[in-house]
């Protein structure tokens, strides 16, 4: 007797980010939502040669592409800046914001606790806003400014690198 085989679409697999890149002293945290692949399979923090935020990060930080990612985490600590993610862990198919289902989200109360100089969060794109807020906002310390910024993402082409750049600059006042 034969087996019954099943068909139809594969199942996706969950995938989780990274540790945050935080100095203890970090007085701003810039939150993503969830890696994208190219940056999973790197093992960095936007990877996709095509995303825009070390090119932002270099404009406005001096932590740019053209250093290697050891020393941009470097600046990025000297500078007081910390990244990281919304989400712990997630379910997506591919690298669309969009298609992320059965969120978990990072030990938002933990990270505080321990980065108690955070003054200031920018989150990059809408999907790491509607995440913040649904997960996260309620463990953020009072008083600290909270600043939804456009998406560094490939797949957000609507402003040019210009105006991102200064929308980043005047958005976490760097």
């Amino acid at each position: 007797m034969a087996a019954d085989v099943v068909s139809g679409p594969m199942p996706s697999p969950i995938i989780r980010s990274f540790p945050p890149i935080a100095a203890p002293d970090a007085r701003l945290l810039i939150l993503g939502s969830m890696p994208g692949v190219a940056s999973l399979d790197a093992g960095q923090y936007y990877a996709h040669p095509q995303n825009a935020f070390w090119r932002i990060m270099g404009e406005i930080a001096g932590a740019g592409p053209d250093k290697d990612y050891k020393e941009r985490e470097r600046i990025l600590h000297a500078r007081g800046i910390a990244v990281w993610d919304v989400l712990k862990s997630c379910v997506r198919p591919g690298s669309l914001d969009a298609d992320i289902r059965d969120e978990v989200p990072n030990d938002f109360a933990a990270f505080f606790a321990a980065h108690p100089g955070i003054v200031r969060i920018g989150l990059n794109g809408g999907k790491a806003a509607a995440s913040f807020k649904a997960h996260a906002a309620r463990f953020c310390p009072q008083g600290v400014m909270v600043t939804t910024l456009p998406s560094t993402s490939p797949a957000h082409a609507a402003r040019s690198f210009a105006e991102k750049c200064e929308m980043w600059r005047a958005g976490l006042c760097l």
